[in-house]
């Protein structure tokens, strides 16, 4: 019988969580969000792609290629602060939500 009063409450009260996407949330200040590679300054030492906790990050200096699997990440930054060149950021938003899993191919040219 204790549990009939929080049934009911949970029943006959609003909503404990948010119609999301109808309804973002703002972030939070200082939240890490979405994972951001300026190619222009990458110089694909492949230092982001090792450190990284959740393997993610994915460098081929040989083909120019960065990659990053989005739903792999875990905001935790880690790879931002190992960057040599400064070009890997973290915007203060999440990804928009999507239907189908996708993975971020960035073709990094260098001059020669």
């Amino acid at each position: 019988m204790l549990m009939l009063p929080v049934v009911l409450r949970n029943l006959l009260g609003r909503c404990a969580t948010r119609p999301y996407p109808r309804q973002a949330r703002q972030p939070f200040a200082g939240s890490r969000g979405q994972l951001v590679n300026d190619a222009g300054s990458c110089i694909l030492c492949g230092t982001c792609a090792r450190v990284c906790p959740s393997q993610c990050l994915t460098v081929s200096r040989k083909d120019g290629l960065w990659q990053y699997e989005p739903f792999a990440c875990i905001c935790c930054g880690v790879c931002v602060e190992a960057c040599p060149s400064g070009s890997l950021t973290q915007l203060g938003r999440w990804r928009p939500a999507v239907r189908e899993r996708e993975r971020v191919v960035m073709e990094v040219r260098r001059e020669k």
